[in-house]
């Protein structure tokens, strides 16, 4: 396994032990609001200053992109560094303050641009998903691949767009989609859901206004795992607008002729 992977690794089973302390104490717990539906706990800040800490004590050239302490500034004067640790400390922060065991810590490392490795923990189980580029997707430590659907009408799909809590509108560009498959779940935690697209548990993902930090590791998992992902165009522009579909090939390949009709 790859040095930094293991750092990762570390950070992220770090991250793992603060979280489920704190899920011990919820109503001790301080919570402020970041925008409609958004919150932000101390947990959050905490467990990112401590996974920033383990990897910059490693790698101090590195940069930095957190959910919470936005991206690092480079010194004037100085080129931006070749690697970029992207990171989401607890995705799933509504989940978690409600006591509903779906969330995750998500770690990623891009070199000049492109994700290389990817870590996403899930503390409530304690299931560990990896990847490195060219090296395979894993949980805990046995490889996954992603499911063998290939009939989309008994796919299950999950889904973080608009409508698709209390019912897809039949107006909406996804209802053709949502309404084709099997069954749609809303997860609330958008690593897990890609996270489960590769180890076959889901089928399929549809995400849109989702940040780099909950693409990052996910979207590496599924590609190693032998998934699709790409824009709602079949583009891989995803990562930088946030709008994505993921998934086995054949479902992916349903999931983007049906936003493209």
């Amino acid at each position: 396994m790859h040095p930094m992977l293991n750092t990762a690794i570390k950070a992220a089973r770090r991250a793992g032990s603060m979280i489920n302390r704190a899920s011990l104490d919820l109503e001790r717990l301080q919570v402020a609001r970041k925008g409609p539906s958004d919150y932000v706990t101390e947990v959050d800040q905490s467990v990112e200053a401590a996974i920033i800490d383990i990897l910059k004590t490693a790698y101090p050239d590195h940069g930095f992109l957190g959910e919470e302490s936005g991206e690092q500034p480079v010194p004037e004067g100085q080129a931006a560094p070749e690697y970029q640790w992207i990171i989401d400390p607890l995705d799933g922060t509504t989940n978690f303050i409600h006591g509903f065991p779906v969330y995750a810590v998500s770690i990623a490392l891009a070199h000049r641009g492109q994700v290389v490795h990817g870590v996403i923990y899930d503390p409530a189980r304690n299931e560990l998903f990896t990847a490195s580029r060219g090296g395979g997707a894993f949980l805990n430590d046995r490889r996954v691949r992603v499911s063998g659907m290939a009939r989309f009408h008994d796919a299950m799909l999950s889904a973080y767009v608009p409508d698709s809590g209390g019912g897809v509108s039949p107006n909406s560009k996804f209802s053709g989609m949502l309404t084709g498959c099997a069954s749609v779940r809303r997860m609330g935690a958008s690593v897990l859901d890609l996270a489960y697209v590769a180890c076959g548990r889901l089928d399929g993902f549809c995400g849109v206004n989702l940040k780099r930090w909950d693409l990052a590791a996910g979207g590496l998992l599924v590609l190693e795992a032998g998934g699709l992902i790409s824009d709602f165009q079949g583009e891989q522009t995803w990562f930088e607008t946030g709008s994505v579909i993921a998934g086995t090939p054949k479902v992916f390949t349903h999931m983007l002729a049906s936003l493209q009709s």
